[in-house]
């Protein structure tokens, strides 16, 4: 079996006196979908900004790519093949979709961007469309998919995903999460962190539970659909 992509090692992470994380311990393998469940509060999305180098821990060890990363720069992990689609999109909403697009790819020298560009609008024909318009002015679905897009311009190995589903319809989230199914089919590790239980069980392979900051549990996304403790603390049964 190979190396883990990304492994992470007795993390801690504190906020002043407020501990956000403690000892936290997880694996991604190279090709797999793994999501972090939790509920608000939980630590979820700073256990991403410490992978991202957009926060500091206080202790442990990030391992990317057999790199220790920890105290990598959020600009240095992009360049290493990190990449992340934050909550709320992060989109710079007076620019326009195509410029939101290329942003993505501030840090790349080489010649494939505009066919990388090309690449994102074949996978999301409706950005295309909408490349002139002002980014803050399209639904929330579409402000995602340029959020992805964007995301994706980097060539990232490894894609951090922080709560995909928050505010779109029901058919435009299965249609965010078909997207990430086939990223991983078109070699894309992902590591998805998300309040929706249901939707990320369904989607990944393995999963991690977070509780105030510790993880609880761990297994097979399969086998927690199917987990009656999951099923009343998650799915609401």
């Amino acid at each position: 079996m190979s190396d883990p992509i990304l492994k992470i090692e007795k993390l801690s992470y504190h906020y002043g006196q407020i501990i956000a994380l403690e000892n936290i311990s997880l694996h991604i393998n190279p090709g797999e979908i793994v999501s972090l469940v939790g509920a608000n509060g939980a630590g979820k999305t700073t256990l991403l900004r410490a992978i991202s180098g957009l926060g500091k821990p206080k202790s442990g060890k990030i391992v990317y790519d057999k790199k220790d990363i920890t105290n990598y720069s959020a600009q240095k992990k992009v360049l290493s093949g990190i990449a992340q689609v934050p909550e709320g999109r992060g989109l710079f909403t007076v620019l326009n979709v195509e410029d939101n697009l290329l942003l993505g790819a501030y840090s790349r020298k080489d010649k494939q961007i505009r066919s990388d560009l090309e690449d994102i609008y074949r996978r999301f024909p409706i950005l295309e469309e909408k490349k002139e318009q002002y980014a803050g002015t399209l639904s929330g679905g579409q402000q995602q998919m340029v959020a992805v897009g964007r995301a994706l311009m980097s060539r990232p190995k490894l894609l951090l995903l922080d709560e995909p589903s928050m505010g779109l319809a029901p058919i435009i989230v299965e249609e965010i999460f078909d997207i990430i199914t086939n990223l991983r089919e078109q070699g894309v590790t992902i590591f998805i962190v998300e309040q929706n239980a249901y939707l990320a069980l369904k989607h990944s392979d393995r999963t991690y539970v977070l509780e105030n900051g510790k993880i609880v549990q761990e297994g097979k996304s399969t086998q927690m659909l199917n987990d009656k403790g999951i099923i009343e603390a998650y799915l609401g049964g």
